[in-house]
């Protein structure tokens, strides 16, 4: 257990937590929304500090993130919580067992072991994912630190529920993140998720202002958000955040408490490939649709393949470093 950082201690001994756009205001032997900061007697702990539930060697693409050294190994880490209760969670088993459950599970991971474990498994990144980064902020960021030493790449696989504050902390030392815009509506994120939009927005932009590779994931979930007018919005919001920043529109497959819908349709994903590139995004990825054109990388100038996918196996690669082999074209992103 550890002393939480980003709160306030506010009268009566409750306290306000500031690291996600909840802001809770916890009372003593009180936790919050994620379930996994607790007020004991006036001070904020973290309760998941080091108590690792998830610890993998994934593929890079796998997160989905695909701008930043493809084809690499990327070690990637979870502890229990979730500051949201989305209906389509596919992690719920551990994302929701602080609150369905009642209980922390995980094995005991120091920074520093985390960080000689992905130099061991020649990762070239480590992925805070699974769940929700935000909530385990403090064990990120230690590691993070140690990760930065040894040459690692950071990333979150985020809800993008951070505060400003939690971003500013963040900046100095996380390069990337995978974004989750699940809606362009409010209603949806109060619905589906127990949280709002407009903060989801507010990351975005924060992490674009800071300098962090930004990629962004919209599951299209039938008869939820896979309206075209929706779906519009979103390829214009991110459009607005710049044309080269990655789009990966997946299929859902029911899942937790949407076992009743049906997966959704392969042309669905595809007209929204198509409207993200109508709306002048200049990679659009279909996601969970094995074998599609879509999942590869082309070059924004001449059209070229750059990086062809098969799975999370990378196939033809056609860059000299971040730029096109044909006609020399920059590819945005972070390249070897």
């Amino acid at each position: 257990m550890k002393e939480a950082t980003l709160y306030e201690k506010l009268a009566g001994g409750n306290v306000r937590c500031a690291l996600c756009s909840h802001r809770c205001k916890i009372a003593p032997a009180k936790r919050g929304v994620c379930g996994v900061r607790e007020n004991r007697e006036g001070t904020l702990y973290t309760l998941v500090y080091g108590s690792v539930i998830a610890a993998n060697v994934d593929p890079i693409e796998k997160k989905p993130i695909y701008h930043v050294y493809p084809g690499s190994a990327s070690y990637s880490i979870a502890t229990v919580g979730c500051n949201f209760r989305c209906s389509f969670c596919q992690n719920h088993e551990i994302s929701q067992m602080p609150r369905e459950e009642g209980r922390i599970a995980g094995r005991d991971l120091s920074p520093r072991e985390v960080v000689r474990r992905a130099v061991d498994s020649a990762s070239k990144s480590i992925a805070y994912t699974y769940t929700e980064p935000t909530i385990f902020f403090e064990f990120a960021r230690d590691t993070a630190l140690l990760a930065r030493e040894a040459g690692l790449k950071n990333i979150f696989v985020t809800n993008g529920f951070m505060t400003p504050e939690a971003l500013d902390a963040a900046s100095p030392w996380l390069d990337a993140a995978n974004v989750d815009l699940k809606s362009f509506r409010d209603e949806f994120y109060r619905r589906q998720c127990g949280a709002r939009l407009e903060p989801v927005l507010e990351t975005l932009r924060g992490m674009r202002q800071r300098g962090i590779w930004v990629e962004v994931t919209t599951l299209v979930i039938p008869t939820l958000n896979d309206d075209e007018g929706e779906l519009r919005e979103i390829a214009a919001f991110i459009r607005s955040l710049g044309s080269e920043v990655p789009w990966h529109v997946s299929r859902f497959f029911p899942c937790y408490k949407l076992q009743s819908l049906s997966p959704t349709p392969v042309k669905t994903v595809d007209r929204a490939v198509e409207i993200g590139r109508e709306a002048g995004l200049k990679h659009v990825y279909g996601g969970n649709v094995p074998g599609s054109a879509s999942d590869h990388t082309y070059c924004p100038a001449c059209g070229g393949l750059l990086i062809e996918r098969r799975g999370y196996t990378i196939g033809a690669y056609s860059l000299e470093g971040s730029k096109c082999r044909r006609c020399g074209t920059p590819l945005a992103g972070i390249f070897s």
